[in-house]
């Protein structure tokens, strides 16, 4: 029984990921037909197709889908061991914050990962809002937090990508249709420190759409909750959106947010930084779907 080229099984991952293995091959530092020569490779192994063109991008086919999830896990398992052998004398403590909006995607896989490869280090986590999430950065009860860019930098921050906003409503359409005909329109929201919210109504005032706020939420889960019993409308990034709602192109196109990772400190430590750079990695990875 052969055994898959571990090589080709990421390029084939991250060009499926990207919908271009042009753009694997230069994330990878190879050079295009280096990537079309595993992918070839890859194929040849299977013995059928794995992408298929549509348009310009690239997408698995029925064989690639089931190639694609074995590939994942058999990287997560690589990645996880290398880790392991690398790192093995980590100790200590880190603590960490993120916001609710990327919690859900992130924390269980790099929770999981990091503390099976360092059984030894302690790790310590909050999910939070933006205010405490930089009150922590600012009192280094926080090592690093990953959350939206604020009206108010933290002294070391490092900014990755920027995600478009949109608007969200059930994907039930008598209760979106319902949503839209309402006057004035309804919203579901955070309290009026959120700066998702700003966005939000700003973009109806300029517009000349009457709002109301209809549902003030304590945390992401309740929003969504809330826009799925048709409550109103919401605004958020596609990062972690529910199956339970869908996006509306019918109100006023809103802006784009930037995701940062800040620290309480210019340089971390031995212990943080492996941490750091695996949140970012995962954040990044997670990201390419969405930019």
């Amino acid at each position: 029984m052969r055994s898959f080229d571990l090589d080709a099984l990421r390029c084939f991952v991250l060009g499926i990921e990207l919908g271009s293995f042009a753009l694997a091959a230069e994330r990878l530092n190879r050079s295009p037909s280096a990537a079309s020569a595993q992918l070839k490779k890859l194929e040849q192994q299977c013995q059928t197709p794995l992408v298929t063109k549509v348009g310009r991008h690239l997408q698995a086919t029925d064989a690639g889908e089931i190639v694609l999830g074995y590939a994942r896990r058999m990287l997560q398992l690589n990645d996880e061991a290398q880790l392991t052998l690398t790192n093995n004398t980590l100790s200590g403590q880190v603590a960490f914050g993120l916001q609710e909006d990327f919690s859900e995607v992130l924390l269980p896989h790099i929770l999981g990962m990091f503390s099976r490869a360092h059984p030894q280090l302690q790790l310590q986590s909050l999910v939070g809002r933006h205010k405490e999430l930089f009150n922590g950065i600012q009192s280094a009860e926080l090592d690093f937090s990953l959350g939206w860019e604020g009206p108010e930098a933290a002294s070391y921050s490092e900014s990755l990508a920027e995600l478009p906003l949109h608007w969200y409503a059930p994907t039930d359409t008598h209760l979106r249709e319902a949503i839209l005909r309402a006057y004035p329109l309804p919203l579901v929201m955070f309290d009026s420190t959120c700066l998702i919210r700003q966005q939000a109504t700003e973009a109806l005032d300029r517009a000349g759409i009457p709002w109301k706020i209809s549902f003030v939420g304590r945390s992401l889960s309740s929003l969504w909750r809330a826009v799925e019993a048709g409550l109103g409308v919401t605004v958020r990034s596609s990062f972690g959106q529910p199956s339970s709602v869908t996006s509306l192109t019918e109100l006023p196109k809103l802006g784009r947010l930037r995701v940062c990772l800040n620290r309480s400190q210019y340089a971390l430590n031995e212990v943080q930084q492996p941490l750091y750079d695996m949140l970012k990695q995962q954040l990044l990875q997670h990201l390419a779907y969405l930019t």
